[in-house]
């Protein structure tokens, strides 16, 4: 018992209707504080800007790459007169593929061709002793700085599925593209300009068109945007001069609570929150774009090292600058198409076809990664060099080959890769890759991994079930990065 008085507690002569009243009252403030706390909570959430889908986002792991580069040669070059030469394939010149030989699956099915042999001269390059054609002289000058792939394969045995494929781990439609999930998972960093660019070059179309970079069931934001060639690759980025800043906005702004307005019944159409977003993106590539696809601010010197000079490589040399100006200034993915329209197909006339094809960019791809490398980005930024499959050792129509989807080469450059080796082997004809073999499940798990991205934690929630990138396969080569 307390020896304190009654007087130290004035309360407590209180009576119990008192007691009741006054606490009721507490709690009434409470209840009233509480409703005042989230009204303002809600109108501090109506007030804020939401956050971009493509504002830069954490990755599973540190990454060694912030961005791509992917220079795809559209068509399927020839392995066997670029990269993997094959002694045993001379030797055999004009004889039939041995029995000893699993009969392959080719798209024209001459398989009892007679076999071609290469007529390109062969040299070691760089430290390690890279082998490489003399149809690629100025790459064959940058082997230290490229991990050769030599035993890549794939299931797309013709054009429009070995695109797709290459594109999206799978032949067939209806799966998002390589950059779509890229930009899905890591954002941009600089949203002021397109996260996922694709340039096409002035040969032609690619097969399948827009496809290659669209997004199947992810939102309809994280596609790639195109841009053309020549002096203006973005069409209507600079507004009409009568057109005052002011009137463009409020338009913009109209258009906006408009759409916002239609699309808030209509919430399972990605395509019109994308819109939305292409609209604003727009704008604020008025302020940002031009100078970032200003090449008129380059020396004569960077014109000569992409051969903008010369007429057989200006074309590709823009695009390959313009690829550089754009990761430089936070692009996160980019894809340069070589040949578009299956121009490297050289089921005839392999050796004119593709000595003029490999003449337009052997110096641009080389000008590429010498520039990333003299301005400290070749660290930050993977170069990737290939098509949807390779060429066969048997001969069509006398002086041509076959698609070979069963073993082929493709390059990793920059971005953590270390260099100066070939990784993986074909057998010794070149037909089917037999030493470290990559499928394009596992050419794409070691592009999310050198960017920081577990093929298996990134995921998309589809129709309920959990949608992964490379279909829950494909592993990470690690030699990339050891050696």
């Amino acid at each position: 018992m307390s020896n304190q008085s009654p007087q130290a507690f004035p309360d407590s002569t209180m009576s119990r209707r008192q007691l009741l009243y006054s606490a009721g009252a507490g709690f009434g403030g409470l209840a009233l504080n509480a409703i005042m706390a989230e009204q303002a909570n809600a109108a501090a959430k109506a007030s804020a800007k939401p956050l971009s889908p493509l504002s830069a986002k954490q990755t599973h792991f540190p990454a060694t790459a912030k961005s791509v580069i992917f220079l795809f040669m559209e068509g399927g070059p020839s392995h066997i007169d670029l990269f993997d030469p094959k002694p045993q394939l001379q030797k055999l010149a004009g004889k039939p593929l041995p029995e000893s030989f699993k009969k392959p699956i080719t798209a024209m099915g001459e398989i009892n061709a007679p076999l071609l042999p290469s007529q390109r001269k062969w040299k070691q390059h760089g430290e390690a002793g890279t082998w490489i054609s003399d149809w690629l002289p100025h790459t064959a000058k940058c082997a230290d700085d490229i991990a050769v792939l030599r035993g890549c394969w794939t299931n797309g045995i013709n054009h429009a599925g070995g695109v797709c494929q290459m594109n999206t781990c799978i032949p067939l439609a209806g799966r998002p593209s390589l950059g779509s999930w890229v930009t899905y998972g890591l954002g941009t960093e600089n949203e002021s300009l397109p996260a996922f660019v694709v340039i096409q070059d002035n040969n032609g179309t690619v097969v399948n068109g827009p496809r290659n970079w669209g997004t199947a069931f992810i939102p309809a934001v994280y596609q790639g945007t195109r841009l053309n060639t020549g002096k203006t690759p973005i069409s209507n980025l600079y507004r009409p001069e009568e057109i005052f800043p002011s009137q463009e906005s409020g338009k913009l702004d109209l258009l906006a609570q408009l759409n916002k307005r239609h699309a808030e019944s209509r919430k399972q159409q990605s395509e019109l929150a994308a819109r939305m977003e292409s609209y604003e993106l727009a704008f604020r590539m008025q302020a940002a774009a031009p100078e970032a696809v200003d090449l008129t601010q380059e020396t004569e010197a960077t014109y000569k090292m992409y051969g903008m000079d010369e007429k057989e490589t200006k074309v590709y040399g823009t695009n390959c600058l313009l690829a550089r100006r754009l990761v430089e200034r936070g692009v996160r993915f980019v894809q340069l198409y070589n040949g578009a329209g299956s121009k490297w197909d050289s089921h005839s006339g392999i050796e004119k076809r593709h000595a003029a094809l490999c003449k337009g960019m052997d110096k641009c791809v080389s000008g590429l990664l010498t520039d990333l490398k003299q301005r400290g980005l070749l660290d930050s930024t993977l170069v990737v060099w290939g098509g949807e499959f390779g060429r066969t050792p048997m001969s069509e129509k006398g002086d041509g080959r076959d698609h070979n989807p069963t073993g082929f080469t493709m390059w990793m450059a920059g971005g953590g890769v270390k260099g100066g080796q070939t990784i993986g082997g074909t057998d010794e004809l070149g037909l089917y890759a037999v030493e470290d073999r990559m499928h394009v499940r596992d050419i794409h798990t070691s592009i999310y991994h050198l960017m920081g991205l577990s093929n298996m934690k990134l995921e998309y929630r589809h129709k309920g079930s959990p949608e992964r990138p490379t279909l829950n396969e494909g592993e990470f080569m690690k030699k990339l990065v050891t050696g």
